[in-house]
């Protein structure tokens, strides 16, 4: 890769999460994996309340992760899912996750509007989200444009499309970070 590449930096401790993770079997237990990061962004006052990360298809392993950075980072593009696409390409060494092994991105919210693009741009064969965008809207954050339709345009795009895993449990964290005076910049 060039030096001159877009490098997404993650909070400190974020930093362990990716590089002590080898794999994690199963939907639940990347979705937990997924609302953690939320929960330390959270804790830790790195960020808003939603984690997201990216798995290969046919090992399970930890490809990149990402955390809500906007506000840290200064760059309104900088949404867990955003992060976490662009640090699996750069991991990878592509521009694109449409690879034959293929991709799923774990996600503690589903996506909003510029979110749901950049994972059709991607490549990514499958999405995972955990609470439903509502729980995010009742706090205040604008998700924009997503429609029943947006998600039936990616499964018509093949990207396979699974909603509510482990809702409550994601929806606590967004509740949480409302409660703790976090702040809400798009609304």
């Amino acid at each position: 890769m060039p030096n001159d590449c877009l490098a997404i930096a993650l909070p400190d401790w974020a930093t362990a999460y990716e590089t002590a993770t080898t794999a994690i079997a199963g939907d639940e237990a990347r979705m937990r994996f997924a609302i953690d990061l939320a929960r330390r962004n959270v804790e830790c006052g790195t960020g808003g309340p939603f984690g997201a990360a990216i798995f290969s298809l046919d090992q399970g392993r930890l490809i990149a992760i990402g955390v809500n950075s906007v506000v840290r980072l200064g760059n309104s593009a900088m949404h867990a899912e955003m992060m976490a696409i662009m640090r699996a390409e750069r991991a990878v060494g592509s521009y694109t996750l449409k690879q034959p092994r293929g991709y799923a991105l774990y996600t503690s919210c589903e996506p909003c509007a510029m979110c749901l693009g950049g994972i059709l741009w991607s490549g990514i064969r499958q999405l995972v989200c955990g609470a439903v965008a509502d729980t995010a809207r009742a706090i205040g954050f604008d998700e924009g444009p997503v429609y029943p339709d947006s998600y039936r345009h990616l499964e018509k795009a093949g990207i396979e499309v699974r909603r509510g895993v482990l809702a409550d449990e994601a929806a606590e964290i967004i509740r949480g970070y409302r409660e703790r005076g976090g702040a809400v910049y798009n609304g």
